[in-house]
């Protein structure tokens, strides 16, 4: 947690646009209501501390860069309560721990957004994302504090899910004291901004460490953080990971073991076949390892779950240097299919519809000869296992599912099975 210093608030007329006989900041005032957000959102404390204040009479309230300075204008403060000065604080450091100004900038290459009126409805949007859940137990909801509902949506999306069901309209009247939160909540910098070379700014590892803070005391008060705080704590550190590249780095790794793709030639003799005068002897080489991949077609696999096995296919067919002579798919339900070699993913016939048994799926494809040096197992992981593992290396993608009840009275709830640890599981999706 950072000290107060005597740069807390920075004062020069160049920086931040004051002006004599203006009015000068109340900092007891600003930082008690800071205090009292401290005690509403102790989890919160860490970021609310690291903000470094910049007085600026150019700030229409407060607003937030993407460098962890507040903007704060002394005639919003001395006409705003204590209590509602602690929400819009707690508002703000919402907009930075939540990366607003940079996910505003990959939507905006994304879907090409490019005027100052499509960051104005990303900063609307951010808005709608934090504050149906910031106010409320001990915070106060400023009049005119744009909430989804008063825009006719949903609660409890994301930014990016709310800029897509609005325009901005006549309504727009109704919020503009409130919808100026600076360049932090929307990435369009402003005239006010100290920019990367300001003082007091925190750097990209201060940043994140301020995060991790904030994340760790979420995770200590369970039970007693809004479910919007939930999600982003358990999502800041561990985000998403892109199931296809994890995949891909599993098979590269299981085909390029020891032992896989490996096997001993007479087409060049061995360097030590010079100590042995009158014998040959092989010398060890490496090829593009064999590649089984088998299909869970059971009923419990949807056909989109199906179409993203037959991708698959097709992304290790390229892992193994496009050699389709290599992979062989083979489809399973409670019955191992026939064998078809990899000509044309959409030329393969996935055949099925019952329960599942991936023990004979794996011993089929283990009895091809020449036998496979990776399996790649695609399926939802309702099935029986082998009991022991197989002879060579094993990847699973697993499809999601999610642990349920099948029926409101039941005592017990389905919990799906997890593939043996002997495997490399990627989860699928």
């Amino acid at each position: 947690m950072r000290a107060e210093s005597t740069s807390e608030v920075a004062t020069s007329g160049a920086s931040t646009g004051r002006t004599a006989g203006t009015v000068s900041l109340d900092r007891d005032k600003l930082f008690a209501a800071r205090l009292h957000a401290v005690r509403v959102r102790p989890y919160l404390a860490t970021a609310l501390f690291a903000l470094t204040v910049v007085e600026s009479d150019r700030v229409p309230t407060m607003a937030v860069d993407r460098y962890w300075r507040c903007y704060v204008s002394p005639r919003f403060v001395a006409r705003t309560p204590v209590e509602d000065l602690a929400g819009v604080w707690v508002h703000e450091v919402s907009h930075l721990l939540r990366d607003h100004h940079g996910r505003s900038d990959r939507v905006a290459r994304q879907r090409g957004l490019t005027d100052a009126g499509d960051r104005l409805r990303m900063n609307i949007a951010a808005d709608c994302e934090i504050n149906d859940d910031v106010y409320g137990d001990g915070l106060a909801r400023p009049d005119g504090a744009v909430v989804p509902e008063l825009l006719g949506l949903d609660e409890g999306q994301l930014m990016e899910d709310y800029l897509r069901q609005f325009r901005l309209g006549p309504w727009l009247d109704r919020f503009a004291a409130w919808l100026d939160c600076g360049s932090g909540a929307d990435g369009l910098e402003r005239e006010w901004d100290l920019g990367p070379d300001g003082a007091d700014g925190l750097s990209a590892q201060e940043q994140d460490e301020v995060r991790f803070g904030v994340t760790q005391a979420i995770s200590g008060r369970p039970g007693r953080v809004p479910k919007g705080w939930k999600r982003w704590a358990e999502e800041a550190f561990h985000p998403p990971q892109a199931w296809r590249q994890l995949l891909g780095a599993a098979l590269r790794s299981a085909a390029s073991g020891a032992g896989a793709g490996a096997d001993y030639s007479y087409g060049r003799p061995a360097r030590r076949a010079a100590a042995l005068p009158g014998v040959v002897l092989p010398s060890l080489r490496s090829r593009p390892p064999r590649v089984s991949v088998i299909i869970d077609t059971s009923g419990s696999v949807s056909d989109a779950e199906l179409g993203s096995a037959l991708l698959e296919v097709a992304a290790i067919s390229r892992a193994v240097g496009g050699r389709r002579d290599l992979v062989s798919v083979l489809p399973c339900d409670s019955a191992a299919r026939v064998v078809h070699p990899l000509c044309r993913g959409e030329g393969i016939p996935l055949v099925g519809g019952g329960g599942t048994d991936m023990r004979a799926g794996v011993a089929k494809a283990l009895r091809a000869q020449p036998p496979p040096d990776v399996l790649v197992i695609l399926t939802d992981g309702q099935t029986p296992w082998p009991s022991a593992p197989p002879p060579c290396r094993t990847v699973v993608g697993l499809f999601p599912r999610p642990v349920t009840s099948t029926r409101l009275e039941d005592s017990e709830v389905y919990v799906p099975r997890e593939p043996p640890s002997w495997a490399r599981v990627v989860r699928i999706g």
